[in-house]
This record gives C-alpha cells, structure tokens and sequence, in this order.
C-alpha cells in the first residue's frame, strides 16, 4: 500500500494504480475524456491533469502511478486554468449544434464545457468540415465532432479485436477512420457498435435513437433474449415504444459489451408479423386459442405419441434464445418425463 496527500487529504491506496484510480476510489472526481477503465491508458485528451508537487509539468493522472509521500492537486488554480483552455481548443473546433445534436444531455464534452464555464470556442480559423457518413443501416458518423480521444479505436482493437479503424494522418489534418478511408459498412466492420458506446461526444451514433432526446426516455432493466448468455442490456422506451437498446456497465456479465443481436435487433419487438398468442390449426387453418387450450393439446398429443410409439419416437429441439436454466430444464423434462435422450439444439451447429 502507498500513502499520498491528495488535496491536502491523506489517503492510502494500492501501490501501482494510477493517480486517477486512487482519486475515484477516494470521493475524488478528475474529468477525462479518453479514459476508459476497461481500456489502456492513452493520455490523449489532458484533461485529467493534476499537479504534483515537485513536478515541473502538469501530469496526466490516467498513466501515471501513485508513489510514497506524493503530494496531488487535482483542482489547482494552474490545473482549473489548464483544463479550461484545453475545452477551449476542443470547442473552437467543433459543430456548434450542441441544441439539435443527438448527443445532447449525454455528450461528456457538453458537461465539462459546461462544468468549467466554456461558453464559446475563442479560437477563430480553421475548423474540421467533414461529410457524415451515414451509408451503413445502423450507425452514423459525423467526424466533425470527433475530438480525437482514440476510446473507438482502443475498444474495436482491445475488446473486439477487430481494428476495424485507427488514426490516420497528422497534425491537423488528423482523423479516425477505416482502411484507405473507405465508409464504415459491413465490408470493413462488423458494426457492433462498441465505438458507439465509447465515444464522448456525438461523433458516432445509434441510428435507431435519432430523433430521441435521452432525457424522454425511460431505461427498462431487462435480458438480452438472443441466446442463453445472459447479457443484460436497458431498453430505451418512449411513449410505451421501445426506440433502441443502450448496455448498462453494470452488467454483470458484459458489462458495456453487446453483439450485434442484442444492440440492434429491437425490430421484432413491434412487427406486425410478431405472434402475441398460440395458434392452433383447425381445419386446415391457425386461429387464436389461449394458452391452456395450447398446452393442454400439446400434453395430450406428446401422451398420446408415447403411449402408441414409445418415448423415443418424440423429439425435442431447444432454442439459442433461451436461458441456459430454460434449456437444462427442457432436457430434463424430455429425458425424466418424457423418456427419450432425442435433445438437440439449434446452436449445435
């Protein structure tokens, strides 16, 4: 363990984690921009500088380590000022849409401007001016409002392993973007949308959730129903509608991690085509029954079935889309109940 004096408050953390996880773990709130815990440190936005006594220049506390007697300021007049000309910069160069972008109410660069008074970019000259990129079904990418922070690139390298995009180019001209700088579409990405949670600011985002204000929606709790892993997720509901799916980092499963199912296929839940009750087939045709006409005919005919060709002349065929409880207890009872070791699954494949 390490002690330092941090804010003029000594606190004893675990030797090796970073100024800024000792901060966190203490009460203490450093903003960051391109600071993820579940990714490399990369130091690239500044904004999580402190002074350290004895240190000539500012430190980004996102990589630097804690040490034995270290003496930490993380609101210092000299970081305050730092911090704010950093926002500065980053605002100078930047869409000034901030009351029509989709982001808005939830875009980290928006809350610090907002934290530490940045009103307006004063900065005049140049600004990024590129085209949005909107050609693939589900994601939309507006590099203009890209600030560099690289949390798109870490996560499709380190938690995808993909590297489906990376920097390209220097100085000013400077940008993330694909391979020969083609589009995103699904020759060249898989489009999970991990970039899509990671990003700070509005520079790529949910094409299912435009138009949708986060603050009109209501985050509803629930399982992902694509396969029995048990990813949870928090279903984006507005006007009794479900417009979109956002992950939840407390997850205990994936945490901020979803596939492209869970992220994206929400259409089903609204389909006309959607099957809301059991339909039994009478003369020829389906019609609507209640669930105890259904199950009941289903016991009946299972009963029936053993009785007349024996237990192993009944099948039983499991879904992905279950829970790994559902399927355990589906091969139990065709196993116990039923007699027959004829369990298969459709993701055996």
């Amino acid at each position: 363990m390490v002690t330092l004096t941090m804010n003029g408050k000594k606190i004893i953390v675990e030797d090796g984690v970073s100024i800024l996880e000792a901060a966190r773990e203490n009460g203490v709130d450093i903003p960051t921009l391109c600071y993820d815990k579940e990714l490399s440190p990369f130091g690239g936005c500044r904004l999580c500088v402190v002074e350290v006594e004895g240190s000539k220049n500012l430190v980004a506390s996102c990589s630097a380590k804690v040490k034995e007697g270290m003496v930490v300021y993380t609101e210092s007049e000299r970081v305050v000022k730092t911090r704010r000309e950093i926002l500065d910069l980053l605002y100078s160069n930047h869409p000034q849409d901030c009351l029509t972008c989709e982001k808005s109410g939830e875009c980290q660069l928006q809350d610090l401007c907002y934290r530490y008074g940045i009103k307006e970019g004063s900065y005049k000259g140049e600004v990024k001016k590129y085209a949005i990129d909107s050609l693939n079904p589900v994601m939309e990418r507006d590099q203009s409002k890209c600030i560099l922070c690289g949390k798109c690139v870490r996560v499709c390298k380190e938690i995808q392993v993909t590297s489906a995009i990376d920097f390209s180019g220097r100085g000013f001209k400077s940008k993330i973007t694909t391979g020969f700088d083609n589009p995103i579409d699904y020759k060249n990405c898989r489009l999970c949308g991990q970039c899509i949670t990671a990003c700070p600011t509005g520079a790529l985002i949910n094409k299912q959730l435009k138009g949708t204000r986060p603050w009109e929606v209501e985050k509803v709790r629930t399982t992902c129903p694509f396969c029995g892993t048990g990813c949870n997720f928090d279903l984006n509901v507005k006007d009794g509608k479900v417009v979109g799916v956002t992950p939840n980092p407390d997850s205990p499963v994936n945490g901020n991690s979803l596939c492209v199912k869970g992220r994206y296929h929400i259409d089903f839940i609204n389909s006309p085509d959607r099957l809301t009750k059991p339909l039994i087939k009478k003369n020829g045709e389906f019609v609507e029954s209640s669930w105890e006409e259904a199950m009941t005919l289903v016991v009946s005919n299972l009963k029936k079935a053993k009785e007349e060709y024996g237990s192993d002349s009944v099948a039983g065929l499991s879904s992905a889309r279950c829970t790994n409880e559902d399927n355990f207890v589906f091969q139990k009872m065709m196993r116990a109940a039923i007699g027959t070791n004829n369990v298969d699954h459709c993701a055996r494949t």
